[in-house]
């Protein structure tokens, strides 16, 4: 069963204060991330700013959860997943993707992806590529309400995605009783890249 952590009457500006002080936190990383793939300074250099980078660490490990960061909800009912590795403020893995939904019940989002995400030179990871896919159609596919997670999801690559500014979308097909059907793509700024086909299914720990 997945867990979640009710974390109690946290208001939504203490809420708002934390997502400032901990995403500017994880973009410090991802940019520290971009340097490290691209930097050519010389080893004593590398040596310096290793040590820096060290005694950093162990000043954040000084305090700490126990384990993952988990879904954290508030009691005014915002929800926090800071540690996802696709929207995660708090995960300097994560691009991150920030979803909207549109008039239609879409969801959309638009993003850059650097360094970090190559496979192919000069283009996105056919497995990063998979990570986003699957989260958005996710997110289409699930609500607050009703949790669903993926059964199978099935990925056509038309050709390699650049790296740089990318559109991720996705949209309900069908539902099934517990089953929900969900089709999206990504695209870079020639169009679309990968198209995607998922479904999604209600735990049973969710189903009334």
């Amino acid at each position: 069963m997945v867990q979640y952590t009710d974390i109690g009457d946290v208001s939504a500006a203490e809420v708002d204060r934390m997502r400032t002080v901990y995403g500017a936190l994880a973009e410090s990383v991802r940019e520290l991330i971009d340097a490290t793939i691209r930097t050519e300074v010389d080893a004593d250099e590398v040596a310096a700013v290793k040590s820096e980078i060290d005694a950093a660490t162990a000043r954040l490990r000084s305090e700490q959860c126990d384990g993952p960061f988990g879904v954290r909800f508030t009691t005014g009912g915002d929800r926090l997943a800071w540690g996802n590795p696709v929207i995660g403020i708090r995960n300097p893995i994560a691009p991150p993707l920030r979803i909207q939904r549109d008039i239609d019940g879409r969801v959309f989002t638009d993003f850059h992806l650097g360094a970090a995400y190559e496979g192919p030179p000069g283009h996105v990871h056919g497995g990063v590529s998979a990570l986003v896919l699957d989260h958005v159609l996710g997110e289409m596919a699930a609500s607050e309400e009703t949790p669903r997670f993926t059964g199978t999801i099935t990925l056509r690559y038309l050709r390699p995605t650049r790296l740089g500014e990318l559109h991720a979308e996705a949209r309900i097909t069908r539902t099934d009783g517990f089953k929900a059907y969900a089709a999206g793509h990504l695209a870079d700024d020639e169009g679309i890249t990968v198209e995607a086909e998922g479904v999604f299914i209600q735990p049973k720990w969710a189903r009334g």
